[in-house]
């Protein structure tokens, strides 16, 4: 009778032991970082309706969690399983299994604003994020030529050059560069399903000519009233195989392609490189956009005005307020009115 006594208080006792033994490995495994984690920290992208086995497994297999498991237990006795938000989260070391699971529902990173102004182009956008120490200059340029982004929104070019839509964007410091680009691209996409909703079931060619003539749109422009105008003037010499020649194509050429600082005027000389963008040598489009354009400029490429224009010349450089002309002759007249200085003021 006392030995089975002591047996039956022995195993309660090793059971104890034991069930402190787990509640103390999962305390670790709860309060511990992967070793895993490099020092400069790591990306870690949740999906759009990505589900809690999932996103645990993922984490697991990356090595970033000890346990996909415990996250999973975790996460239900906290009644979270479907608080995870999607996006991606920096992962740093000494960031624990807890950490983790909260900043995955929370979705809070300190985050930079950024305002990416209408009309630059890759490598200004690239050398701005470095400057505010989102993601490095060269890492985001390679991102925008992945091919595996090219294929995702069905690009047929060799980079996102025109395809990143200008505007006020939250990253937190350290971001990937490919969420960056993608992010980007996502809200061009979603800006033209309002804009011009029949052009996403285009072929993605003649879709890539609208966003060229809207890249040269953005770029020659300054009153949002004169972009329609403007668009009309390049369609009008693209339906005759006019050159456009536009010294936006110029300006792109100097600064991105031969990385050199953009000229205070564009000389003859310039305007007789040897370069497919060169619209003053060759008829027809560039062969890609020479900027990234905002909505005023996709909207003129889109809608154009219909007008019988063929030139535009700067009227007023205070205004920004274009002459438009049907025909050489009233053209040159308003080059000699305006650019002489014969009218201003008049």
């Amino acid at each position: 009778m006392a030995t089975r006594l002591f047996r039956g208080i022995l195993a309660v006792l090793m059971a104890a032991l034991f069930l402190l033994a787990g509640g103390g490995a999962c305390i670790y495994y709860l309060n511990s970082a992967s070793p895993e984690i490099p020092a400069e920290g790591t990306a870690f992208k949740v999906l759009k309706g990505e589900n809690l086995s999932t996103i645990a497994e993922r984490l697991d297999r990356e090595a970033l969690i000890r346990s996909h498991t415990l996250l999973i237990l975790f996460s239900k006795l906290n009644k979270t399983e479907t608080s995870f938000k999607n996006g991606y989260f920096r992962i740093l070391p000494g960031d624990s299994m807890v950490d983790i699971h909260n900043l995955l529902v929370s979705g809070y990173q300190e985050q930079v604003k950024l305002t990416i102004p209408e009309g630059w182009t890759l490598k200004k956008t690239a050398a701005y994020l470095e400057e505010k120490g989102i993601t490095g200059s060269e890492e985001f340029l390679e991102a925008a030529s992945s091919r595996s982004l090219l294929d995702q929104f069905g690009i047929p070019a060799d980079n996102m050059e025109g395809y990143l839509f200008p505007d006020t964007y939250y990253f937190p410091r350290g971001y990937p560069a490919y969420g960056v680009v993608e992010e980007m691209a996502e809200n061009m996409f979603e800006r033209l399903a309002g804009i011009a909703p029949q052009a996403l079931q285009w072929e993605r060619d003649r879709l890539h000519r609208r966003i060229i003539m809207a890249s040269i749109v953005e770029r020659e422009y300054r009153r949002a009233e004169e972009a329609p105008l403007i668009a009309s003037v390049f369609y009008n010499r693209l339906q005759f195989n006019i050159g456009l020649e536009s010294c936006a194509t110029l300006g792109y050429i100097i600064t991105d392609i031969q990385n050199k600082p953009h000229p205070e005027y564009l000389s003859a000389e310039d305007k007789r490189i040897d370069s497919p963008y060169n619209t003053y040598r060759w008829a027809g489009l560039p062969p890609g956009p020479i900027s990234n354009p905002g909505a005023v400029a996709l909207k003129a490429a889109f809608y154009p005005a219909e007008t019988d224009y063929y030139y535009f010349v700067l009227k007023n450089p205070q205004t920004g307020e274009h002459h438009f002309s049907e025909n050489l002759q009233e053209h040159n007249w308003a080059k000699y009115y305006y650019l002489k200085g014969v009218g201003a003021g008049g």
